[in-house]
């Protein structure tokens, strides 16, 4: 697969794109893949100020006034409505939404808090909930979409993560849900990545190994794996809606 396949063509141009989580990883990809096909992306983070603000350099120095930058806690859902309105003076719509914005690390169920629980699930779920329904007047207006970054997790949970599995059920359920809330202006479907990058807190090299045994191809995926797939949901897949498509290469098909 080709990193830049829609260089000649701009698909999404005129959208408007918010992508939760955009500095980093996964997110800063999804935003860079959009941009490339057109859309005008806001570029949400919480900490990571100067990550964002180079993204969004770099994306504007192609093609200036493209980006915005969009600072937010997305577990204080009453700021949400500051958010929109945020949305709406930059460009006046929003044609899609990605909620990619995720916590993830270990909870060992003798260990787990009620601190935890909140964070994980707010990350994951809560917020992604009520984010899309404070933005979904735009996006029935723009007869847009909503892409929620899920995990192959939400179906076979991770060994001492209970917590964030369970989150990412709720998730999944959350596409399904609210594909039939928001239907028929509005589509709501999903991607769950498998190994695509390693976790921040890092993997020994045999667990990794063991990861990489367990896929049928045999390696790791990449971040522009999801934004091609992301970029396919957003711009050509008109008639699909509640589903969530496993990128995984084949991992959920092993025992």
């Amino acid at each position: 697969m080709q990193d830049h396949p829609m260089q000649n063509d701009q698909p999404l141009s005129g959208k408007v794109a918010l992508i939760t989580g955009a500095a980093h990883r996964i997110g800063a990809e999804i935003a860079r893949c959009l941009h490339e096909a057109g859309a005008n992306v806001v570029l949400h983070y919480r900490r990571s100020g100067d990550a964002a603000q180079r993204l969004r350099d770099s994306l504007e120095a192609g093609r200036p006034d493209s980006a915005f930058l969009l600072q937010a806690d997305l577990h204080d859902c009453a700021g949400f409505p500051r958010v929109i309105d945020r949305i709406r003076d930059f460009r006046g719509r929003l044609d899609i939404l990605v909620n990619n914005a995720s916590s993830f690390y270990p909870t060992p169920l003798a260990e787990a808090s009620a601190q935890q629980w909140e964070d994980l699930i707010g990350s994951n779920l809560k917020g992604p909930f009520f984010l899309t329904r404070e933005a979904a007047p735009l996006l029935r207006a723009a007869a847009g979409c909503v892409i929620n970054l899920v995990d192959i997790h939400a179906e076979r949970p991770l060994k001492d993560h209970p917590i964030y599995s369970i989150a990412k059920a709720g998730n999944a359920m959350m596409v399904k849900a609210l594909a039939r809330e928001l239907g028929p202006e509005v589509r709501v479907n999903g991607i769950a990545p498998g190994a695509i990058l390693w976790p921040e807190q890092g993997l020994g090299e045999s667990a990794k190994q063991e990861i990489l045994d367990r896929t049928v191809l045999r390696r790791a995926g990449s971040p522009a794996d999801i934004a091609h797939t992301l970029l396919f949901l957003a711009g050509d897949a008109e008639y699909i809606t509640g589903q969530i498509i496993a990128v995984d290469g084949g991992r959920t098909l092993q025992q």
